[in-house]
């Protein structure tokens, strides 16, 4: 982790770069920035650093490239690959089919499994009906899998902090035998909870949840079961963990933050919290340029930005260029850490 660091960019300084579908690669460009046209009010954009695609997110949609390119359309995707509308549009586009439940795939046709894993009862159907499956799920959410079936092994019962219904925490709790996962969603969850041992208890967490309210649960827990199992490694991963530190930086000096994402993304929805709660002014999701409310710059000299960690950089690039048409922007990069996590894609597609 370096230490925190702000570089100040200042509009007519830059140069026109074209934007990256998946990095965050160059600042975005500033375009609009004639000498000949109008005087535009001021607004300084802070621009949270790291933002966008994960490694998760990024190795996930190359498996679903990368399988249409070798195996032909249609390639069926169960669930959303990631929470983003704008990348499952694209990837429809290139020849993948989005179903909700295996059975609406057909047994001669690639499957990828989405990047928030599934519970095992999919890949074992997958089998018996002789498919080809490929698993996106993140390397991170297999981890918490993992953890998840050691301490079931080792005859714990098993506290998951995470949201209902959220396809991560399914997949989770289809690890293992029904019953044997306990749901807690908030602190006041934990207070009630009682375990058949209080001796032989132990928790994972869901990896896209806010990092200080998953930190209230856990202290509630380890106060009311000192001996609780923990993760050997924390399980929120280190992108919703540095996305969510980078608003942290920037919250207490925004009028108003703007976080590109989409609404059924867990992270990006947290990155609004964290910047109301961190002492933004205002915070709103949006998943575009075209969700812009110009109302919401009304009384606005600084602005935070943004995106969750299924959001392709694209977009934020786009909500910068409709900010330039009528404010003369400042932008501040403010990036307390850097990112160079990769994960590798299944052999199937790499040889």
């Amino acid at each position: 982790m370096h230490d925190p660091a702000t570089r100040l960019h200042r509009g007519r300084e830059r140069r026109a770069r074209k934007p990256h579908w998946r990095g965050e690669g160059a600042t975005p460009n500033l375009r609009g920035m004639d000498d000949a046209a109008p005087i535009k009010p001021p607004l300084k954009v802070l621009l949270a650093s790291p933002r966008g695609f994960c490694a998760g997110v990024d190795r996930a949609i190359q498996i679903v490239e990368r399988a249409i390119e070798k195996y032909g359309a249609p390639v069926y995707v169960r669930h959303e690959i990631v929470h983003n509308k704008h990348v499952v549009e694209r990837l429809r586009s290139l020849g993948a089919v989005f179903v909700e439940e295996l059975e609406e795939a057909p047994d001669d046709r690639p499957v990828v499994f989405s990047a928030h894993g599934v519970p095992r009862s999919v890949p074992a159907e997958a089998r018996a009906r002789q498919m080809l499956f490929l698993d996106a799920t993140c390397p991170l959410v297999s981890k918490v899998h993992v953890e998840a079936q050691r301490h079931h092994d080792a005859g714990r019962e098993i506290v998951l902090i995470g949201h209902q219904g959220h396809p991560e925490v399914v997949g989770t709790m289809g690890q293992l035998p029904e019953g044997a996962v306990r749901l807690i969603e908030t602190a006041a969850d934990a207070e009630v909870f009682e375990p058949v041992d209080p001796m032989n208890v132990a928790f994972v967490t869901q990896t896209t949840l806010s990092v200080d309210d998953t930190a209230d649960i856990v202290a509630v827990l380890q106060r009311r079961f000192p001996g609780i199992a923990a993760p050997h490694k924390e399980d929120i991963c280190y992108a919703t963990t540095n996305r969510q530190e980078a608003v942290k930086q920037l919250a207490d000096r925004a009028d108003l933050l703007l976080v590109v994402g989409s609404r059924n993304s867990s992270n990006s929805v947290r990155l609004v919290e964290v910047g109301l709660r961190g002492g933004a002014a205002k915070g709103h999701l949006l998943d575009d340029a075209s969700g812009l409310d110009w109302a919401w710059l009304d009384g606005v000299s600084t602005v935070g930005v943004t995106a969750g960690a299924s959001a392709p950089e694209i977009l934020v690039q786009g909500l910068i260029d409709k900010l330039a048409t009528r404010y003369e922007i400042t932008i501040e990069d403010v990036a307390p850490t850097r990112e160079t996590v990769t994960f590798k894609l299944p052999r199937v597609l790499t040889t």
